[in-house]
């Protein structure tokens, strides 16, 4: 099976080509350009660098969030116009699924995928390294707040956090927990969402690319934006007729 797999969650991001469980080409991003910027000639060069035509592609997949609004809705739009024109289906994997499948379970029993969420927040789920079952809700929070919440999963585990944001907040990490904690830097995420997306294949999984859903677990700054003026019209509407 030839895999085209996208990653836009991160500022850099990456792109891969993986056949018979390959990896055929990895470009890593360039995080000094936009996503939009350069995404479709990432895209072609991978291609190139595997001697694959689109043609030839079985299976388009990309990482449907969490990360970044802007940098996710141009994955998702150009992996659903590429899968359109080619008539080829989609599966859509989360990031913090694909960070979890860079750490093997003999690393440790608790993953904890930790991406950079932006205003010093983390995207962040745990992950049960052996049965890759999602234990929490992903959620996107003050990094301090999210360990105590989940104090009752971590204390006393062997815990691997993975993810951009662990250099940012590995003083933190390391307060924290006990040596059975450890941080990783995680490597380009296009192989692993490859991986995935093979499986989520072989179940069946994959469909057309409008099916595709993203993960964005918290409103964008529009939203909240728009929800504060509106709450601010609202009480200048009040305070006027007092």
């Amino acid at each position: 099976m030839l895999i085209l797999a996208v990653d836009t969650t991160t500022r850099a991001g990456s792109v891969a080509v993986t056949g018979e469980d390959r990896v055929l080409a990895l470009l890593p991003g360039d995080d000094s350009r936009t996503h939009g910027e350069r995404l479709p000639a990432e895209i072609a060069a991978a291609l190139d660098r595997a001697g694959v035509s689109r043609h030839q592609l079985d299976l388009l997949a990309v990482a449907t969030g969490p990360g970044g609004f802007t940098g996710l809705r141009i994955g998702l739009a150009a992996v659903q116009g590429l899968a359109m024109a080619l008539n080829k289906p989609v599966a859509g994997v989360s990031a913090l699924d694909a960070l979890a499948e860079q750490v093997g379970s003999s690393q440790a029993t608790i993953i904890v995928p930790w991406m950079d969420a932006q205003r010093g927040d983390v995207f962040a789920t745990v992950i049960d390294a052996h049965s890759k079952a999602t234990l929490e809700d992903a959620v996107a929070e003050g990094p301090a707040a999210v360990l105590d919440r989940w104090r009752s999963h971590l204390a006393g585990r062997h815990v691997v956090f993975i993810g951009d944001a662990v250099t940012r907040d590995q003083a933190l990490l390391q307060n924290t927990g006990n040596p059975q904690w450890h941080i990783r830097r995680p490597d380009p995420l296009a192989p692993q969402i490859a991986v995935l997306a093979r499986r989520l294949a072989e179940q069946g999984k994959a469909g057309p690319p409008h099916a595709l859903i993203p993960i964005y677990v918290r409103r964008s700054d529009a939203e909240i934006e728009r929800e504060t003026r509106r709450a601010a019209e609202e009480r200048g509407g009040v305070e006027s007729k007092g």
